[in-house]
């Protein structure tokens, strides 16, 4: 997939909305839970607005094309976008190395690091499919 000839950002009404979801978790429950209790929150918001939500996906990592591990994704949304949240007081930066990680290793192209830390904040991440070499 590639980008919208309109110049829009790849998946970006989807990704604008989770992000809006992503804010009201945040100014509802406010900084301090634990991952899994916002990701929780979050789920429900996004199910609410309409959205088909999986949590907890578990992804095949391979090497040199055979199966190595499982790794776990917090939320994929309409089959689309990759969310990981997270809940500390600062973001490490290997949050979105991670999140970069997950798209490497998946056919998604988008993914969306959520911070409910004390100030609320996200990253975007893109990997087009046409850009990646490991198995798909």
């Amino acid at each position: 997939m590639t980008a919208p000839a309109n110049g829009e950002l790849l998946e970006e009404r989807l990704t604008h909305s989770i992000i809006g979801a992503f804010f009201e978790v945040h100014k509802t429950l406010g900084y301090g839970f634990r991952e899994r209790i916002y990701v929780l929150a979050l789920e429900r918001e996004l199910r609410a607005r309409g959205y088909d939500v999986a949590r907890d996906v578990g992804v095949m990592v391979y090497y040199r094309d055979e199966p190595l591990a499982r790794q776990m994704l917090d939320l994929v949304v309409d089959d689309k976008v990759v969310v990981e949240v997270k809940a500390t007081g600062h973001l490490h930066p290997t949050g979105t190395a991670q999140l970069f990680s997950y798209l490497c290793g998946t056919h998604l192209e988008v993914g969306l690091l959520l911070h409910f830390g004390r100030v609320p904040r996200f990253h975007r991440i893109v990997f087009e499919n046409r850009l990646k070499h490991s198995r798909l």
